[in-house]
């Protein structure tokens, strides 16, 4: 075997304008297809981290009716679905790849929250539990976060994110002041944002849609306080944090189902579902697909161009060493050693091209990138199979030479000039 690739190299060097013509198909389809496949990789990994976040592995579980988040506002408290007992977020907490668990709820504040005469235009006041910051990854910036007497005896403080506190505050200072919710005084108590800075790319106005929520000021109380703005206790939302971003979907579903075993509403179409960003971005890349497969294929021909070209030049081989190959049977050479000579010779040029093509198509990748401002993601496992699927074109169109060589008749093939 070591003989045979030793052989082949040299056979490779002897002819290198030939042996790289031969290589050029291979060469030129390898380069695409991992050109290709990067750019399609790091495409879809844009759009997962433009809806989902960087680093960000929590799904929230809603209340909808019919395929629309449930309005308080508008409806009022539906009959049949309970409040989320302790007993209940153990069980969300038991499900696999879920790190932790945090119950909440909110309402769009529409003329709610003021301070003074400056009101938050399309925020959203949330009433959430202890678990709530560390599980949606905030961390506090100013101030301090919620602590136990806060909920135990319902005192009146809240918590501002970052857009609201600029909002009502105009970038004074905003820990210790007061503001009003819904009539009732509320003492700021400290400034939370994201652990990791995160700016969604928005180019449509379904993407703008999509992180409305995200980017409006967010206004956040102890949930036992909320009876006090609102009246009542309302149903609870949740939020699951997972061990990574592929969990997303699975665990969003399982907790949905759980979480509905517990309703019995007299509108059947009231359920918990997930708000699965995840599964949004995977229908995204999804739309893409049938063009990205067409370009693979497209990329593929010259793969099969590439073969056909070894094809030829290695009956051009068997052709100039036919005395060779005579001399080799009439010493006692086997047909199988003959065989394996021009298979390995066939493959060896083959991976060498998959090699070139490797390189070609990272720096092609690199160059639309650059050029074009696209993402790539180079595909460890998609260069190792290029180099393997063009050792196979080697072998696949060696063989009819290669049984072309190992078949010659040792006293015609030593007659031949």
């Amino acid at each position: 075997m070591f003989e045979n690739i030793r052989l082949s190299f040299q056979g490779i060097w002897s002819h290198k304008m030939r042996s790289f013509l031969t290589m050029l198909g291979i060469i030129i389809g390898i380069a695409a297809i991992i050109a290709i496949v990067s750019t399609i990789q790091g495409t879809n990994e844009q759009i997962k981290e433009n809806l989902v976040g960087s680093g960000e592995n929590a799904v929230e579980v809603l209340l909808f009716q019919g395929e629309w988040q449930y309005e308080m506002e508008y409806n009022g408290i539906p009959a049949g679905v309970p409040l989320i007992a302790d007993e209940v977020v153990e069980q969300l907490g038991d499900i696999p790849h879920v790190e932790s668990v945090a119950r909440y709820v909110s309402r769009s504040c529409y003329n709610d929250v003021y301070r003074l005469n400056t009101g938050l235009s399309g925020g959203y006041v949330y009433g959430v539990d202890q678990n709530y910051f560390d599980t949606c990854d905030y961390i506090v910036r100013e101030g301090r976060g919620f602590t136990e007497r806060d909920y135990s005896e319902y005192h009146k403080v809240a918590i501002l994110d970052e857009d609201s506190a600029d909002a009502l505050f105009q970038g004074e200072d905003a820990v210790g002041r007061t503001i009003e919710i819904r009539m009732e005084p509320y003492i700021v108590v400290g400034i939370v944002a994201k652990s990791r800075e995160f700016t969604p790319v928005i180019n449509t106005i379904d993407d703008y849609y999509t992180y409305a929520e995200n980017s409006a000021g967010v206004v956040y109380v102890p949930a036992a306080s909320w009876p006090i703005i609102y009246g009542y206790d309302e149903p609870q939302n949740v939020v699951l944090r997972t061990e990574g971003t592929d969990y997303m979907t699975e665990v969003g579903k399982e907790s949905a189902g759980i979480l509905n075993t517990y309703l019995s509403p007299q509108d059947e179409t009231i359920t918990y579902k997930a708000k699965d960003l995840l599964e949004q971005a995977q229908q995204i890349q999804e739309l893409s697909s049938s063009t990205n497969t067409m370009l693979i294929w497209i990329a593929g021909i010259s793969l099969i161009v590439g073969g056909i070209g070894v094809m030829n030049i290695m009956l051009v081989s068997v052709t100039e060493r036919t005395q060779e190959i005579g001399l080799k049977k009439a010493i006692g050479a086997r047909k199988s050693r003959i065989l394996g000579q021009f298979l390995t010779e066939a493959a060896v040029l083959t991976s060498l091209g998959g090699v070139i093509g490797v390189v070609v198509g990272i720096v092609l990748a690199e160059v639309i990138s650059y050029l074009s401002t696209t993402p790539v993601s180079i595909s460890i496992p998609a260069a190792v199979c290029a180099v393997a699927f063009s050792m196979v074109i080697g072998i696949v169109f060696g063989v009819f030479p290669s049984y072309k060589a190992a078949n010659l008749n040792p006293i015609d093939a030593l007659r031949h000039e």
